[in-house]
């Protein structure tokens, strides 16, 4: 009953994590007892993030994580740090998270690297010689010294003080924990050591692809073809094991393994699709989803990935979910909602002599543009404007789509969420009044092969959330060039070009993360490779950072050069919403 009113008070997107646990949770269908506890570790996190007091029997073995992850202690108060420097840092700011990372395995600040602080890493017996050591490579690693004790360790983070007793880096702040709270968050960094991880054998690496049933089939074959050559390829290499790299201060030792492809194709209704995919991983655990393709709705392929700990890498969907605070999947924009976030900017800017502009949506039912309408709509209400929407379905034909588009154009914004099939009916209509603006999707448009009447052209702007062509064409010539070697047919060059751009930053990632395999840490390592990656395909610049899950953050506003052609030009600077 307790638990109940707490989550009644809740906002509503927490009361979503307090019905799931968090993400990384292993959930095991093994009786109520795991049930039990994975309620109350939802409890404690939500009770934690509204700074009450969690009752004292909530499972001591997550107060660790969420001091951790979180910076709250077992109390619900702030977790409390003090820099070399004497800067005080309180909460979030002071969570371990910050500098080693959710995975545990450290990164790099500068010129500096923030050590791994998982088990295996702290309490690792010393190396006498390069030879001994049989720990995964991981950047900022220290062998050379003698392993912690419990007692060492919570020296370390209250002191700043190794296990030999030297001063840690300034780096290090010193942290103000109760005996019970240090031996809890001693106690999580010990269960950070994940020595199997699925999907992870001597020889391979498996990872799915997930097609949902609602998916255009031309570009589940496009994205198909471009996943399948490039794991083809990728498998044509040498394997086996590369020498030893040895130096002073590291030792790698790199197996290059096949890579097993395994394509999750689901079936039937959305509310059985995160059941199939559980059945799947349990038959063939994978390391790792990549790219995949779906309809209008992927949200429970995300549920899946956020409770089952699976990295899902850069998916070709047009409705991601649109949370920017899970972890475990990450995108390259954010589709038809970045596109509502566009439009939602120019339109509210419209002045009508004072008065709010008049706005009517029209797209097909059941399609990604209902959701795009009903982002763009929530997002015009906070600025007092209110659209009227027309939902076309399976019943309407040519000619109703094109008298829909007329009786819309006496609003001051028409805005368009039509696929080319339902574009090609506006031959029917002439040009709009000159005072109709007139948006499109290009998302769902596909301008650059557009069957826009010319005469509707020179009013027609659309959303572009990607880089002009003309300015793209460095950054997509290899792709193009590979696809052209393998005579794989371009029937979706853009899709096909973010599915290869995945698989590459899949292989760069793996191979600067040597043998150290775990899933954590593979997105930490995207995340890196992204920052300093120079070949973005489509895209301007992809980065992503804490709290970040889409790496692309804005997109143009475009038109047509003229009546006569197709070619594009920006109506707008880059924008970020």
């Amino acid at each position: 009953m307790f638990s109940i009113l707490v989550r009644s008070l809740l906002p509503r997107r927490w009361r979503v994590s307090a019905r799931r646990p968090l993400p990384g949770a292993v959930v095991r269908r093994d009786g109520p007892a795991v049930a039990l506890r994975t309620a109350a570790r939802a409890l404690f996190v939500s009770l934690a993030m509204l700074g009450v007091a969690p009752a004292a029997d909530v499972g001591a073995n997550r107060v660790g994580e969420v001091i951790y992850r979180r910076g709250i202690t077992s109390a619900g108060t702030p977790l409390e740090a003090t820099h070399a420097t004497g800067v005080k840092m309180k909460g979030a700011d002071a969570a371990c998270i910050n500098c080693h990372k959710r995975s545990g395995l450290g990164a790099k600040e500068g010129r500096s690297s923030i050590p791994p602080i998982a088990g295996r890493y702290l309490f690792h017996p010393r190396a006498h010689t390069q030879q001994d050591l049989d720990l995964p490579f991981v950047e900022g690693m220290r062998a050379d010294r003698e392993p912690y004790t419990d007692e060492t360790l919570a020296r370390a983070i209250r002191d700043g003080l190794n296990s030999d007793g030297s001063p840690l880096s300034d780096l290090m702040p010193h942290f103000a924990l109760s005996d019970g709270d240090m031996s809890s968050l001693i106690d999580y960094l010990k269960r950070l050591d994940r020595r199997a991880v699925p999907g992870v054998t001597d020889s391979v690496l498996h990872f799915a692809t997930i097609v949902t049933p609602d998916a255009d089939p031309t570009k589940r074959r496009a994205v198909l073809d471009v996943i399948q050559q490039y794991f083809a390829d990728k498998n044509a290499q040498p394997l086996g094991a590369s020498p030893r790299l040895l130096s002073d201060r590291r030792v790698m030792f790199m197996v290059n393994r096949l890579w097993e492809l395994h394509v999750w194709e689901l079936s039937g209704p959305a509310a059985t699709w995160e059941t199939q995919l559980k059945e799947r991983f349990a038959r063939e655990p994978v390391l790792a989803v990549i790219s995949g393709i779906g309809g209008r709705n992927w949200a429970p392929v995300h549920a899946f990935c956020e409770s089952s700990a699976v990295p899902c890498l850069f998916p070709n969907v047009e409705v991601p979910v649109g949370d920017d605070h899970d972890f475990y999947s990450v995108y390259f924009s954010q589709g038809v909602l970045l596109e509502a976030q566009l439009l939602a900017g120019r339109i509210a800017g419209m002045k009508r002599g004072g008065r709010a502009p008049t706005v009517r949506q029209i797209y097909r039912a059941g399609d990604s543009g209902e959701s795009a309408a009903q982002a763009l709509t929530a997002a015009l209400k906070k600025h007092g404007i209110v659209p009227s929407e027309r939902a076309l379905t399976a019943k309407d034909t040519p000619t109703t789509v094109a008298e829909a588009i007329r009786q819309a154009q006496v609003a001051d914004a028409l805005v368009l969420w039509l696929r080319p099939s339902d574009i090609a009916a506006m031959e029917r209509l002439a040009a709009p009044p000159e005072s109709t603006s007139v948006y499109m999707s290009g998302l769902l448009a596909e301008p650059e092969h557009s069957l826009l009447p010319a005469r509707w052209r020179p009013s027609v702007r659309l959303t572009y959330l990607f880089d002009l062509p003309e300015k793209r064409w460095t950054r997509t010539n290899a792709a193009f060039r590979w696809f052209s070697i393998r005579k794989i047919p371009l029937v979706a060059d853009r899709i096909q070009a973010d599915t290869y751009l995945a698989c590459g930053l899949l292989a760069e990632t793996l191979s600067h993360m040597v043998d150290t395999f775990v899933p954590d840490y593979l997105l930490e390592r995207v995340e890196e490779q992204l920052e300093h990656r120079i070949i973005t395909g489509y895209y301007p610049r992809l980065s992503l950072a804490a709290n970040q899950r889409f790496a692309s953050k804005g997109g143009f506003l475009v038109r047509f050069a003229d009546a006569k052609s197709t070619r594009l030009v920006a109506d707008s600077d880059w924008i970020v919403p």
